[in-house]
């Protein structure tokens, strides 16, 4: 069956009472639908604008009630106010029959829907909106939160990808909307939710982030990234040198051991010596291309000249957090390298198998931070042109 593209977009306030792994993790473990683009946005007026007025002229299979309870909110929500704007985030999801099947993950709206009984927390907006109705007027309604902005019908959601997709050509995928009380304190961390999580349908990202927001800090960028063996040899390039000086010496002595062990013999040093320079050394190699296959999805001594920038087979997900002594924070959090030496309650003690299969990673320097978002291109995001090639396709 010919697959689809639509949206779910998470709302300020969502994003602002720190739910935004909690909705990730409903949409990614209920559906079979993929998450292929993500990019935290801060919608100006001009697009605040138009969004409400596709709401309102279009026929979404909802009553005009709805259409217009929901074009309201994107005016007085998503536009900015006291002159700054203010994050949502987009995530884009394909499969066969995309939309329906987030409207229904998502689920109604139902502002005729009184009774709090009939809620039961199935899907999203059951256990993350609010709708509050006045007690005097029934059809008053006097607080209204959707959690979340998704479609019911495909031509209106290809006709939201439009817009999207042409606004977003001119936006950053840094959300810069912020002052601080204390900028010499003010931290970026580029974290990374590993290719080990994305495998299959999961809440794992989704209660990662859900993790992470314990710091209190902002997330400002995200993509969705398939990285290439190029920039994982990059990225891990002076892991490689460790990983010699480390590994190398550890596998002679236990090679010399065994070999001593199996010859009922005693070797000299100097044959520990030798085993560490040369199976040593490939030792450590080998592990090094693990990690960047585990990362990029292919070995580099494998891989043709002209595919090393291709993108990857697997994918992973980068957040970019910002705050004061965000470093510390985030790596406090994550746990170190090694899950079996986390303490309880870091994200790696938690999902985390071993030091290469450890769930995430986290800058460890404010310079390394910097380093890394060059490497993965952090400013540069796909959604845009993952739109654009769908409606060229479809039309």
């Amino acid at each position: 069956m010919e697959h689809s593209l639509s949206y779910v977009l998470v709302t300020p306030y969502t994003i602002a009472k720190s739910r935004t792994g909690g909705v990730l993790a409903r949409l990614l473990s209920r559906s079979d639908v993929e998450l292929v683009g993500s990019q935290m946005i801060a919608p100006d007026q001009q697009f605040v604008d138009d969004y409400a007025g596709l709401i309102r002229s279009l026929d979404d299979g909802d009553t005009g009630v709805t259409n217009e309870l929901l074009a309201s909110y994107v005016e007085k929500n998503l536009a900015p106010s006291a002159g700054r704007r203010h994050r949502s985030l987009l995530l884009i999801f394909r499969g066969v029959k995309a939309c329906e099947k987030l409207s229904i993950l998502c689920g109604p709206l139902h502002p005729e829907r009184r009774n709090i009984e009939l809620l039961t927390g199935e899907n999203i907006r059951d256990t993350y909106a609010d709708l509050i109705i006045s007690s005097e007027d029934k059809d008053d309604i006097t607080y209204f939160e959707p959690a979340v902005l998704t479609p019911r019908l495909q031509t209106t959601a290809d006709a939201h990808l439009a817009l999207f997709a042409k606004w977003l050509v001119d936006e950053e995928n840094i959300v810069e909307n912020m002052v601080y009380p204390n900028p010499e304190l003010v931290e970026r961390s580029l974290v990374i939710i590993k290719p080990d999580n994305w495998k299959y349908a999961s809440s794992k990202p989704g209660t990662i982030i859900d993790m992470f927001s314990r710091t209190g800090l902002r997330i400002v960028g995200v993509k969705v990234h398939r990285m290439s063996v190029a920039e994982a040899l990059d990225f891990y390039g002076s892991v490689k040198t460790t990983l010699k000086e480390k590994l190398a010496p550890i596998f002679a002595r236990k090679a010399k051991e065994h070999l001593e062990n199996h010859f009922q013999m005693k070797l000299s040093d100097g044959v520990e010596q030798a085993l560490s320079e040369s199976v040593g050394i490939e030792y450590a190699v080998d592990q090094f291309e693990q990690i960047v296959e585990f990362m990029s999805g292919t070995r580099p001594s494998v891989c043709p000249l002209e595919e090393l920038n291709h993108p990857g087979s697997v994918k992973c997900m980068i957040l970019i957090y910002e705050g004061e002594n965000a470093i510390q924070k985030i790596r406090d959090v994550l746990g170190p390298t090694d899950p079996l030496k986390a303490p309880g309650g870091t994200i790696r003690r938690e999902f985390g198998s071993n030091v290469m299969v450890n769930t995430a990673h986290a800058s460890d320097s404010s310079e390394s931070a910097k380093r890394e978002m060059g490497v993965v291109r952090i400013h540069d995001n796909s959604c845009a042109e993952i739109m654009k090639s769908y409606l060229l396709m479809v039309s």
